[in-house]
């Protein structure tokens, strides 16, 4: 029995991800499961978030998915370990599920010069200190600086990405985070919403700063990550597939995956 990579969000943001995984190794069946219905995970408690992540890591299992993908900082850093190292022993041992941090962490460190990073994420992310302590794992002269952009992930939702009303918010988390550490030289999107507004970003980021978004690393994590585990590997269906799932309304997400895959796909309701 082979079966299809299951991709989780809590919302949108994990479609930047899919888009570049698709792109880097689209022989292999995949579904999307956004839990719109829920999101932000970005605000709410440890507890909570694992919960609602282990729920949805559960229907991605129970729709035939050997290898899930959590394509949300969020998730990764408040459930991921927990998952792995309690749940899946207990509910899934044949199962595996990994995170969009490790592979982030584990390249950042190789690309700046100065030692200081900027990490760009949800409130839930920065509390967890989740990329301050991998990347420390990798690379301990490293300083990390983080900062929270709560009004970003709106500003994409409602199509405001390319809006000269998005310059105030943009500006305004870049300039705080460069004030704070003016020697940084390399920025990490620690929220997979964030590379919408690169352009934006770019317009206001001082030249010399290097800009890290995940979608591409993460695709890359994976591409590796089956040739080490032929095991796995062996277990995914290709046939080229695509299929998408929201716990909201499927027209709402239809609309936004134009913003985020620059396509409107199929997408099916199936309840939190």
């Amino acid at each position: 029995m082979t079966g299809p990579i299951g991709v989780f969000d809590s919302g949108y943001g994990g479609l930047t991800v899919l888009k570049e995984i698709v792109a880097t190794l689209p022989q292999y069946d995949y579904i999307y499961f956004g839990d719109n219905a829920r999101a932000p995970y970005g605000n709410r408690g440890f507890d909570t978030i694992h919960t609602y992540t282990l729920q949805c890591v559960q229907h991605l299992f129970d729709m035939g998915c050997p290898l899930v993908i959590l394509a949300c900082n969020t998730a990764s850093a408040r459930a991921l370990r927990t998952i792995q190292q309690k749940d899946l022993p207990r509910i899934a041992p044949d199962r595996r599920v990994l995170g969009v941090i490790r592979p982030t962490t584990e390249m950042v460190g190789t690309l700046t010069q100065s030692g200081e990073v900027g990490i760009l994420a949800t409130k839930g992310t920065v509390a967890s200190e989740s990329y301050p302590i991998e990347i420390n794992k990798f690379f301990p002269h490293v300083k990390v600086h983080q900062l929270a952009c709560p009004m970003w992930v709106p500003i994409i939702e409602n199509g405001e990405a390319d809006s000269e009303g998005a310059d105030y918010f943009v500006k305004k988390y870049l300039d705080q985070i460069l004030t704070d550490a003016p020697d940084i030289d390399t920025l990490v999107l620690a929220c997979t919403h964030y590379p919408i507004l690169t352009k934006k970003i770019r317009q206001f980021l001082p030249g010399g700063i290097t800009l890290l978004s995940q979608g591409k690393i993460v695709a890359h994590g994976l591409k590796d990550y089956l040739h080490r585990h032929p095991e796995m590997e062996v277990r995914l269906s290709k046939n080229g597939g695509r299929k998408y799932f929201t716990t909201d309304d499927p027209v709402i997400f239809e609309k936004q995956t134009e913003i985020f895959l620059g396509e409107t796909v199929k997408t099916e309701y199936i309840a939190p």
